[in-house]
């Protein structure tokens, strides 16, 4: 009974040991610049490129629909393939931005009388 405490003990340092190697050597290959860069995850307010919505056609493909800027980007994924259905879509709500920004207003009236 008691070779069998000791052989799990040294079974439980022995993982210990490897677990910390493990944890050294990544955090020296992080430093040496081989890891991936903690400064490529951008805040959600920054970012510049999102899927906006996921369709599965059947077991194989799916359509995705990728947010770049302002424009979207059609996607068809499959397990061996890739092909951009349409390129250069205006999100919703981008119209009404165009609207908005070519709008132009009436001058205001400095005589007229305030309506009450």
């Amino acid at each position: 009974m008691d070779m069998d405490m000791d052989g799990y003990l040294r079974f439980i340092l022995a993982l210990l040991f490897v677990i910390g190697l493990i944890a050294v050597l990544a955090a020296m290959a992080r430093r040496a610049g081989w890891g991936f860069p903690a400064t490529a995850i951008k805040r959600a307010s920054n970012r510049r490129l999102g899927i906006v919505e996921v369709t599965p056609l059947d077991g194989r493909r799916r359509l995705i629909l990728v947010r770049r800027d302002d424009k979207e980007h059609l996607l068809l994924i499959g397990p061996t393939s890739e092909l951009v259905i349409e390129t250069g879509i205006t999100g919703p709500g981008a119209d009404f931005k165009q609207a908005l920004n070519t709008a132009v207003l009436p001058p205001a009236d400095d005589d007229a009388e305030p309506r009450s």
